[in-house]
């Protein structure tokens, strides 16, 4: 059974930064390419970013340039570092593991396992 367990959310001024974190466990976590999601009240859930098993990075346009995806292999722990926040990037951000080794979770529909969700706030 996957389980992901997001942590370093909070409330911060734009123009500041947060680093997030998702620990993994259930899965062979280096064969996996691991994905940030997004959801906003009254918004569909969103891609953010996403980082493949060799380490190649794929980002939503909203954030790029701004936030970076990394990953610990020998931690199962992949980092999503935001910098520059803006108002509009207040969400509950998900961590997301896909529906299958092969799949990249650049949309929801690859989902297969979801984090609990950790609450950005970014005040103006």
């Amino acid at each position: 059974q996957v389980q992901l367990v997001e942590s370093g959310g909070g409330l911060v001024q734009a123009g500041g930064s947060l680093t997030l974190s998702c620990a993994a466990s259930g899965l062979t976590f280096v064969n996996y390419c691991m994905g940030w999601f997004r959801q906003a009240p009254g918004k569909e859930r969103e891609f953010v970013s996403t980082i493949t098993w060799t380490g190649k990075s794929y980002y939503s346009d909203s954030v790029k340039g701004r936030f970076t995806v990394s990953r610990d292999n020998a931690k199962n722990t992949v980092y999503l570092q935001m910098n520059s926040l803006k108002p509009e990037d207040t969400a509950v951000y998900y961590c997301a593991a896909p529906r299958a080794v092969s799949l990249i979770p650049r949309s929801p529909s690859a989902v297969g396992s979801w984090g609990q969700g950790t609450q950005v706030t970014v005040s103006s």
